[in-house]
């Protein structure tokens, strides 16, 4: 289902709220972490230039399409976003937000990004079929292997940052 962007803040509210509202003896066995501002990550050549690249073969609405990029949780990584290592104790509770030139949004949890705990493969592409992308579809493109429906590849990407819930 795609949801309009507008409704995206409505929707997180209440879950924010309610984890909130649940008080510290909610997850007694874990610490909550300190709050943290938002972490823009930079998206620059310079930024991707020492990631590995990777390839992902897409459908492009009815075109098949071979892309090439970085994996945006290596660039995560690199940006100290998301950590090397497995975390442990405590809830999911970061979140990435990635926003195209036109406004459309898409939202992943950090940790369906994370090697170790759900190793989706996104990759932000800068190339298709061995060409830059062009001013349509780039400079930069984020594209989710296994998703159902394309909902969530976001074409022109602006800006990408991690937030963590309240």
């Amino acid at each position: 289902m795609i949801l309009p962007r507008r409704l995206l803040p409505a929707l997180l509210l209440p879950l924010c709220t309610a984890a909130a509202a649940q008080g510290p003896d909610a997850h007694a066995h874990a610490s909550p972490p300190p709050a943290a501002s938002p972490q823009v990550v930079p998206l620059d050549a310079a930024a991707r230039a020492t990631l590995q690249r990777r390839e992902l073969a897409v459908d492009d609405h009815g075109r098949p399409r071979r892309c090439e990029g970085v994996s945006l949780a290596g660039l995560l990584r690199a940006s100290g976003a998301m950590p090397d290592a497995p975390q442990h104790g405590g809830p999911p509770d970061r979140y990435v937000l990635v926003t195209a030139r036109d406004g459309y949004r898409a939202l992943f949890s950090l940790a369906e990004l994370d090697p170790t705990l759900g190793d989706r493969i996104v990759l932000l592409a800068d190339r298709c079929n061995g060409r830059p992308l062009d001013a349509a579809d780039g400079p930069l493109r984020l594209l989710v292997a296994d998703d159902a429906r394309a909902a969530r590849s976001v074409r022109q990407v602006e800006r990408i940052v991690v937030v963590t819930a309240p």
